[in-house]
């Protein structure tokens, strides 16, 4: 019987593949995702560094996000998740990048911002993308949740991009 290959084991494989090294950026998840990458062997050549940027001093601090793009937009939005990815990349000098930013409540939420809207980056070869995603459940599910999402976009962009050569930084 063939052995299956985990989340952040597949994840750490392509990358190792693709000859990238990614660095992460996490607001709600508060470095879950950097903990679930370095539960696969080999993470080590991988991946450079992760940054914890729970507060928005320190997304405008470690990350160059815009304070005026946090003013306007809030924290937990797209273009936020989008800078937050590209300002990781630039500060690890890693050619790939995942950024998380939401509201895992279970307090936090408003009609437009409900509890479980979470904002994933994806900073790879150049470029980003961000996606929208409401997941349920509890505080630590929304978390969990968001962590794999990230993983799971990480693989499908590097899937459209095929196997092609990285862009260095």
């Amino acid at each position: 019987m063939e052995e299956r290959m985990s989340l952040e084991e597949r994840a750490v494989q392509a990358l190792t593949a693709r000859g990238c090294e990614i660095t992460t950026a996490e607001s709600c998840t508060g470095g879950m995702l950097a903990s679930m990458l370095v539960n696969a062997a080999g993470a080590s050549e991988i991946f450079k560094e992760g940054y914890i940027t729970y507060s928005n001093e320190a997304k405008s601090r470690l990350l160059g996000v815009d304070a005026q793009a946090l003013e306007r937009y809030g924290a937990v939005s797209e273009t936020v998740a989008r800078q937050m990815a590209e300002g990781a990349a630039a500060a690890a000098g890693a050619t790939a990048a995942l950024s998380v930013t939401g509201i895992a409540g279970p307090g936090g939420g408003t009609k437009e911002k409900p509890v479980g809207l979470v904002y994933i980056g994806c900073y790879l070869d150049g470029t980003t993308t961000a996606e929208r995603n409401l997941f349920h459940g509890s505080r630590l599910e929304i978390r969990e949740a968001s962590a794999r999402r990230a993983l799971e976009l990480l693989l499908a962009r590097m899937e459209e991009l095929g196997d092609g050569e990285t862009v260095s930084r």
